[in-house]
């Protein structure tokens, strides 16, 4: 049997994110902290956001999809690297693999061009708002919708076969948290030439043109913004268009440090920590920034807790 076939009965081995010492279980603790905050914070956003009447808008309705993404794509990564440093082992089937880094190109990828796309309905809304009901109708919401997720599943499609259908006739320690595809080419040992440039691109479709859309679009409100008379306006406009530029440059920043940067540029613990920005600490800063500073989501909040609170005052006086 060749060694292109023993690769696909062969298990893995990741190093994962801690290293057994004494800090490693206090990192473990906020990660674990880190992760059920994130599905706690997107998970309340959608069901704010299905509930109230009031957030029922595009917007509203693109950020209930960034939460659903963000919360599946950490819980494919982060539930396996906390119950491998719990069992004190990292190994991982060539399935299981293959797997991981499918999902995870989808969702990430899905993430990629729909936040490019909430940046162009941000800068619709505040620079041609008169514009706005043509522009972003609810027609062009679910074209925006079904071209996000058509662009992560075309790049996991792409690059989920290009890269797991390479030889790995070296070592099969990842040195990484998850199936990363830059850290998984390393272990190849075949002509990598192909799968460079159908990385390179992906990487021009999924990252830099989403990100050209995202920083044009804030550029345009920004100027927009420094017009406008009201002090008290622009301050608010000005405070908003920063935390989300914030959170988008820790978002595609990290991403384009990982998938375009040469590999010179690259050592483990760089790419370990590049990643963990975009992966696990972005699901959570998601819906504290687009969201949850928000006065609607808020009101919302408390709409959606005095009805629950009074259905449970009724419940209880019926019994």
């Amino acid at each position: 049997m060749d060694g292109g076939n023993e690769t696909f009965s062969s298990d893995f081995t990741l190093t994962g994110l801690f290293t057994h010492n004494k800090a490693s279980g206090f990192l473990f603790s906020i990660l674990c902290v880190i992760f059920f905050m994130a599905l706690m914070a997107n998970g309340v956003m959608i069901v704010l956001i299905c509930r109230d009447s009031h957030l029922h808008t595009l917007m509203y309705f693109l950020l209930s999809q960034l939460s659903l993404i963000d919360m599946l794509y950490i819980s494919t990564i982060v539930p396996k690297m906390l119950v491998d440093y719990l069992l004190g082992k990292g190994t991982i089937s060539f399935m299981a693999c293959t797997a991981q880094h499918f999902l995870y190109m989808g969702f990430v990828g899905a993430e990629f061009f729909l936040l490019g796309l909430m940046a162009y309905d941000h800068y619709v809304a505040i620079c041609s708002p008169l514009a706005y009901p043509v522009l972003m109708s609810r027609w062009v919401c679910w074209v925006i919708l079904a071209s996000s997720w058509f662009g992560g599943t075309l790049d996991s499609f792409i690059l989920t076969p290009v890269t797991m259908s390479l030889p790995f006739c070296t070592s099969h320690k990842i040195n990484h948290f998850f199936c990363e595809a830059p850290t998984i080419l390393r272990l190849a040992c075949g002509d990598k030439a192909t799968y460079e440039m159908v990385m390179y691109i992906c990487c021009v479709m999924m990252l830099l043109i989403p990100f050209s859309v995202v920083t044009a679009s804030y550029i345009w409100i920004l100027i927009t913004v420094h017009q406008m008379k009201s002090v008290e306006a622009k301050k608010k406009a000005f405070a908003t268009c920063s935390s989300h530029m914030m959170v988008v440059t820790l978002f595609y920043g990290a991403a384009l440090y990982t998938y375009t940067l040469p590999p010179s540029y690259h050592t483990p613990i760089k790419d370990k920590v590049f990643s963990a920005f975009y992966t696990i600490l972005t699901p959570l800063l998601n819906p504290l920034i687009y969201s949850l500073r928000n006065r609607d989501v808020t009101g919302a909040f408390k709409r959606v807790l005095a009805s629950c609170r009074g259905a449970c005052g009724v419940t209880r006086e019926e019994f």
